[in-house]
């Protein structure tokens, strides 16, 4: 089969490239480089079942180019990353509104099944978790910025169960919850990667806000396995899943764990949200999913340890 996959050069792109090739499909990278890196697939181009184009989903040609030659799209591409979302809000906005748009206007007219990854940041700032697929949710004031990015990729989803609804497309829905691994960037206000780094240097470990925010983590390979085996299994088709972990974790007792796996001299010290984000910032307590949904259908079950998750992770950079 022959896939393409939007956003596969970053860190979740890359690692499910990786999955794809190594289950014998050809593979078609398209990625704008702006938060994904060159460096996470150059590892994949000595595969013949592997090319990447430096390319924007926004240019229409091009996405209807690819389209026409794939036999289903894996569509990742999106601005990510609280950080670059409030220092880019127009480019995130249309990145991530328009570009989807075109991704499913192209996938109806080809008739290519999709799965699109959306964000628990759609959830908004409910404070009751965890979070189920058909709860409310409580969005921010236009007036924040960060809120940006939930509202669009909240417009993705609609838009996604529309063309199921009206237009028959098969399209699968993956919520992904705060993932980590190697090859993660601390650039976009990542925090695991950010942490590690600073305890390796034995540099204060910086935590933004009080510390008490309640935070799920997901391994890498556990996301890639669960946006395959959704995309296999056409009872998915139309509806949107958790893709998480339901085990959770203050950003505190997170930070206390890294300086003490990595061995670390590094002082913990906490930031005020407005001197990393400025004035006008609001976060999310809670983002713990219930992934019951995911796994009745699939009976996958994460099962995954945080400090081995961390310890790997460690190793990683150490290593690079």
């Amino acid at each position: 089969m022959k896939i393409l996959l939007t956003g596969g050069a970053g860190f979740v792109g890359s690692h499910l490239a990786e999955s794809l090739l190594n289950d014998g499909h050809e593979l078609i990278v398209v990625d704008n480089l702006i938060t994904g890196s060159k460096e996470n697939i150059l590892h994949l181009e000595a595969n013949p079942g592997f090319r990447f184009i430096e390319g924007s989903i926004l240019d229409y040609k091009l996405m209807l180019k690819l389209v026409t030659e794939c036999d289903s799209i894996y569509h990742l591409a999106a601005a990510v990353g609280v950080k670059f979302v409030i220092d880019n809000p127009l480019d995130s906005l249309i990145t991530n509104v328009r570009g989807t748009e075109i991704i499913f206007e192209l996938a109806h007219i080809f008739h290519k099944k999709v799965f699109f990854a959306s964000s628990s940041e759609v959830y908004g700032k409910d404070a009751v978790a965890p979070f189920k697929e058909d709860d409310d949710r409580v969005m921010g004031s236009v007036s924040k910025s960060r809120w940006g990015y939930a509202f669009a990729k909240g417009f993705d989803e609609f838009l996604a169960v529309a063309y199921a609804q009206e237009k028959k497309l098969p399209i699968v829905i993956g919520r992904l919850f705060n993932i980590c691994g190697p090859r993660q960037s601390h650039n976009y206000g990542m925090v695991i990667p950010r942490f590690v780094q600073q305890a390796l240097n034995n540099q204060p470990i910086t935590i933004y806000g009080d510390g008490k925010q309640i935070r799920s983590f997901t391994y890498i390979d556990y996301v890639v396995n669960a946006i395959k085996v959704l995309m296999d299994n056409p009872q998915a088709f139309g509806q949107l899943f958790n893709i998480g972990n339901s085990k959770f974790i203050s950003i505190g007792e997170l930070a206390q764990k890294i300086k003490q796996i990595c061995q670390s001299d590094s002082e913990i010290v906490y930031i005020p949200y407005s001197q990393v984000y400025g004035d006008n910032f609001e976060d999310m307590f809670y983002r713990v999913p219930d992934t019951s949904k995911f796994e009745k259908l699939t009976g996958f079950n994460p099962r995954i340890d945080l400090d081995q998750m961390l310890k790997t992770i460690i190793d990683y950079h150490r290593g690079s």
